[in-house]
């Protein structure tokens, strides 16, 4: 009897989900459009072809919305350099430092991507942070561990370069440095603080 009230108990409706915004769809429909025109059948990619395709965002020494960027090179023989995002309406204050590893599934993208370059203004705007986006070698021209190699170069570059003062604002905390990664960044960001957490640095921290 028990069972058959049970059974006679009204389902409630499955729950749909959330639909993403049209300008959401349409970004990842493009982005889709873009990886496929470039990626050739024996797994190389279209590099040129890509650069030609890809919207790009240049440095900008005079802030805009609060923030201002310009690109910073570690190593010109593996095109190692980041993008630093500085806001320049928190000079009084003492501003952590993001470390951000941008995703693409290790093959794509870079610091310089318009929607990158977008989202990290927005971490450095609204945290607030100063925000280091890394350039790493990319597959399947460059095969693993180049990506974490380059990630982690960079981190090091920050705690060891004796000319850091130069693109580093006075009121930097370097004892708080944050690893922060997207997608393929997100397992790189994994690998980096692994490695930062067996490493000896003189003033920077990874507490996180």
């Amino acid at each position: 009897m028990e069972k058959e009230e049970q059974n006679n108990k009204p389902k409630s409706p499955a729950l749909a989900p959330p639909a993403l915004p049209w300008k959401t769809r349409f970004a990842i429909s493009i982005a889709s459009t873009v990886t496929d025109a470039s990626r050739r059948g024996n797994g190389t990619v279209n590099r040129r072809l890509l650069k030609f395709l890809e919207i790009t965002a240049p440095p900008n020494p005079n802030p805009i919305n609060g923030v201002k960027t310009s690109d910073i090179t570690v190593d010109p023989s593996r095109n190692l350099w980041f993008r630093i995002f500085v806001p320049t309406d928190h000079g009084s204050e003492i501003l952590p430092v993001i470390a951000f590893f941008h995703g693409g599934g290790f093959v794509y993208l870079s610091p310089d991507n318009k929607s990158y370059d977008a989202v990290c203004r927005r971490f450095a705007r609204k945290v607030p942070a100063i925000v280091v986006s890394v350039n790493y070698r990319l597959a399947p021209e460059y095969k693993y561990p180049a990506q974490y190699d380059d990630c982690f170069d960079v981190v090091k570059f920050l705690d060891e370069d004796s000319d850091r003062r130069k693109f580093l604002p006075e009121n930097v905390d370097l004892s708080s440095c944050f690893l922060v990664g997207d997608s393929a960044g997100a397992n790189i960001a994994h690998h980096v603080a692994k490695r930062a957490c067996e490493y000896n640095f003189a003033k920077l921290k990874v507490p996180g």
